[in-house]
Parts: structure tokens; C-alpha cells; sequence
């Protein structure tokens, strides 16, 4: 099985920063795209910011110029930079990771969640 866990949430004044993390641990033998998604309270699950293997990324018109998405392809881990946050930025942000376990099973494994709240 692959395990995802996230860290880095947290609450924020308005301009300010954050930077997220989440590993991907287990029986994995490839990692392909991985990405950060987000749901704030009453909205559905939305795309943040997704990286390919070949490091192609993909920003939510809402997060452009503001966050920023890396990997690291040895550590099997991605980070998401948030900065000049705002409040509508306030939710639980989630790490999806496309993975090949050792015996060569694809799926989307998704991380527990953690609280990013943006306020004054």
C-alpha cells in the first residue's frame, strides 16, 4: 500500500505565507503526477496545483502567481509555496499522489488533510 501524509498547515494573517509538504511512503515503484487539492467549508474538492514526473505544472487561476508547486523525485515528496495569501485561501488542503505499487498496481492514493486558514 502507499501511505501520503501532509504537514505545513496552519492559521495566517492576509499577505502572508505557508509552505506545504506532503511524502509518499510505501510499497511504491513509480510516483507519476502529483498534485494539491483543496475544499473549503459547503464548496466541492478543487484543483490547487499539480507536477508531473517530467515537472510540467498546472496552477488554478486563482492560485497563479501566488503559490507555487516542486517535487522531489528521489523523496518521493511535493511541496506547495503559498504565498500573499488571502482569506478565500482558507481550506483543507489535500495531497494526491498517482502511484505504481511494487506489484505494479496505478491508483490515486490521497493524503488525510490539513488546515490552512487565512485571517486576521
Amino acid at each position: 500500500q502507499v501511505q501520503v501524509v501532509e504537514s505545513g498547515g496552519g492559521l495566517v494573517q492576509p499577505g502572508g505565507s505557508l509552505r506545504l509538504s506532503c511524502a509518499a511512503s510505501g510499497s511504491i515503484f513509480s510516483v507519476n503526477a502529483m498534485g494539491w487539492y483543496r475544499q473549503a467549508p459547503g464548496k466541492q474538492r478543487e484543483l490547487v496545483a499539480v507536477i508531473t514526473s517530467g515537472v510540467s505544472t498546472n496552477y488554478a487561476d486563482s492560485v497563479k502567481g501566488r503559490f507555487t508547486i516542486s517535487r522531489d523525485n528521489a523523496k518521493n515528496t511535493v511541496s506547495l509555496q503559498m504565498n500573499s495569501l488571502k482569506p478565500e485561501d482558507t481550506a483543507v488542503y489535500y495531497c494526491k499522489v498517482q502511484a505504481v505499487t511494487s506489484n505494479l498496481f496505478k491508483s490515486d492514493y490521497w493524503g488525510q488533510g490539513t488546515q490552512v486558514t487565512v485571517s486576521s
